[in-house]
């Protein structure tokens, strides 16, 4: 029962220091002291220092011992590998996904777009930051392949802190995004692949600030089969 608590416990401090990272309440460059935190957020501070060396693992903290955590960004690299990779999982799992599927996740889709809309008017950035993360993570599921989902799972994190850290350029560029994301729907709806690609490559290179290199498509003339 004790060990049951003091799990509890660790994941408690990990959930609540990985979450106010992400969101920007903890900022980069940040110094997290045990006591602190486990002040904060009621517990002791055995389960936040395994909280902060679970962290550390995950690249979110370096530890400096006797001084505390300090909390760390993503490297330009990082960035740059992150657009890439989300490029072509997206791309890519549409390509191979049918067409019924295709439909029915437009149709899924137009009012995801709705949703988003509503949070930019209200400024509401937590909610449209996991509206938006829901909405290109359909276009891997899409595909149907698990492992490609997973993989893109495991990036969900380092999306979510870009999409906090960039708050203000996401209202500012709100309407020029809302207007992609509906050009990206409507490509998934006629089935123009090579075009959402374009349009996903245009739509990644403003939100990240790069200009990504165009993913080669297979071009077939029959699709996977909608039975």
């Amino acid at each position: 029962m004790e060990a049951e608590t003091v799990e509890s416990a660790t994941e408690k401090a990990y959930r609540s220091i990985r979450d106010s990272i992400l969101d920007g309440e903890l900022p980069s460059g940040s110094m997290l002291g045990e006591a602190s935190l486990a002040a904060r957020i009621g517990v002791s501070r055995t389960p936040v220092r395994t909280a902060l060396a679970r962290l550390q693992d995950e690249g979110w903290v370096t530890i400096y011992p006797k001084r505390g955590a300090l909390v760390q960004g993503l490297t330009v690299q990082t960035i740059e590998d992150l657009a890439d990779t989300r490029l072509i999982f997206e791309s890519i799992s549409v390509q191979r996904s049918s067409s019924r599927a295709r439909q029915a996740l437009a149709d899924r889709l137009d009012d995801a777009v709705t949703e988003q809309e509503a949070a930019i008017g209200a400024h509401d950035l937590r909610r449209f930051v996991e509206s938006t993360i829901a909405f290109h993570r359909s276009f891997v599921e899409c595909g149907g392949n698990e492992v490609l989902l997973e993989l893109n799972d495991r990036l969900a994190d380092r999306q979510r802190f870009l999409l906090f850290s960039h708050g203000d350029r996401l209202f500012e560029r709100g309407e020029a995004i809302i207007t992609e994301h509906r050009e990206l729907v409507a490509a998934l709806r006629t089935g123009d692949v090579a075009g959402f690609a374009d349009t996903l490559r245009s739509h990644l290179s403003h939100n990240y600030g790069r200009r990504l290199d165009p993913v080669r498509l297979e071009v077939r003339e029959e699709q996977r089969s909608d039975t």
